[in-house]
């Protein structure tokens, strides 16, 4: 072991050592261990919110959307599926037609949103109707001729619904008849309950086939939205005007990354300002460190006296002390990260937490630790602690053994 080594962990586990030193010791080991810990579980918790977010979202949600604004819809929406599934960069594409409903049930009635679907192709580019809890994605009408509806886990207990039943569903988009306007009103098959995960989706949103969706709004034969998968969803900025000129003039193009712009820059900046809050936890652990060195200096001037002149270097006693301020930030950060992850893991795989579905998207708090994030941790806990054993270090480096032993 190197002398500069040897006499750091000397003075760290002295039993001579000052009462005061070794309370203020423990408390600068607690402090870094205690910043390191909060760090690592509230970055946790905001990957944990972007990530499920992320992936519920586009769970139910296309990387693209190609529409036709200015028309009254995409005709050729053939055609259009079919180029934009020959590009190697797309997994999937489906049209879809999408309008707002009001749905009635015995005595209970509010508006949802109701998409038109292809149930083929869907089924590749969402994995909403691979998550049935109850039914069937068939779409298939029962012996009476009544057309199935899919609606969400949410919904289906709200109006105590389950698959067999009857509900009606009625479209502002109304046929003109010599009494005037009259709304377009359809009677569906509850065909299926669906669990997203997402709670929006799941009290809000109603599946029916494309051709279903097209009666109840009285349009020909087109679709509102042509939805894409891509096989890479971080490239769908620079795809998506690629994609729309592909499809022909007059489309124009829309990804997750802009619709959910907001939400996400939201948790970027959450993530950032909890960093520089609960760093400061780290940065008064760093000044406890200062204390304790500065005080141990004091109580050790007579031992960095007679070791100077035994030989020891200046460079060398300024060692010393930088080497305890990091073996308490080592130990500090050692503690934390297993104390921070261990948490972040139970938490998560128990889900500890649980939250509100009407008020949050997601059922309970997530966890997820990023192992990227305890190496930067780690250096800023590691950093404060060293940058906190410069002045006292130096001070230690600049005492005249000459003063300090003229009158022993």
């Amino acid at each position: 072991m190197k002398f500069e080594w040897m006499v750091a962990l000397r003075y760290l586990r002295s039993p001579y050592k000052p009462a005061v030193l070794r309370l203020i010791t423990l408390l600068s080991v607690v402090g870094v261990a205690a910043g390191v810990t909060t760090l690592v579980i509230a970055l946790a918790v905001n990957t944990g919110f972007r990530e499920t977010l992320q992936d519920r979202l586009l769970g139910a949600t296309a990387h693209v959307n190609l529409t036709r604004r200015g028309t009254d819809g995409i005709r050729n929406y053939r055609e259009v599926v079919a180029q934009m599934e020959a590009n190697p960069a797309v997994a999937a594409a489906s049209p879809a037609v999408y309008q707002t409903v009001l749905l009635s049930s015995a005595n209970r009635s509010r508006g949802i949103v109701l998409k038109g679907v292809d149930p083929a192709l869907e089924k590749k580019s969402s994995e909403v109707l691979n998550r049935l809890i109850a039914g069937s994605a068939d779409f298939l009408p029962d012996e009476d001729g009544f057309e199935a509806l899919l609606i969400g886990k949410t919904l289906a207990d709200e109006f105590g619904l389950e698959p067999g039943e009857y509900v009606t569903v009625i479209s502002p988009q109304g046929r003109l008849t010599p009494f005037g306007m009259v709304p377009r009103t359809r009677r569906y098959r509850i065909g299926g309950v669906y669990d997203s995960g997402f709670h929006d989706y799941d009290a809000n949103w109603g599946f029916v086939t494309l051709q279903a969706a097209q009666t109840l709004a009285g349009v020909g034969d087109l679709v509102n939205v042509v939805e894409i998968r891509l096989n890479d969803l971080e490239r769908a900025d620079t795809l998506a005007p690629q994609l729309a000129r592909e499809a022909g003039e007059g489309f124009s193009s829309s990804t997750w990354m802009t619709q959910n712009r907001a939400l996400f820059r939201a948790l970027r900046l959450e993530k950032l300002v909890t960093a520089i809050f609960i760093g400061l936890i780290t940065f008064i652990a760093g000044l406890n460190i200062l204390v304790v060195l500065a005080m141990t200096v004091t109580d050790k001037a007579r031992d960095i006296a007679v070791l100077m002149a035994l030989g020891a270097r200046r460079a060398q006693v300024r060692n010393i002390f930088v080497l305890q301020g990091f073996a308490v930030g080592v130990v500090g950060t050692a503690i934390g990260l297993v104390l921070g992850y261990g948490i972040a893991v139970v938490a998560d795989r128990w889900r500890l937490i649980p939250l509100d579905a009407e008020v949050y998207p997601i059922a309970y708090v997530p966890f997820h630790a990023n192992a990227a994030d305890a190496l930067w941790i780690a250096a800023a806990a590691l950093g404060v602690s060293v940058i906190a054993t410069l002045l006292p270090a130096r001070a230690a480096a600049e005492i005249l053994p000459v003063e300090i032993l003229r009158y022993e």
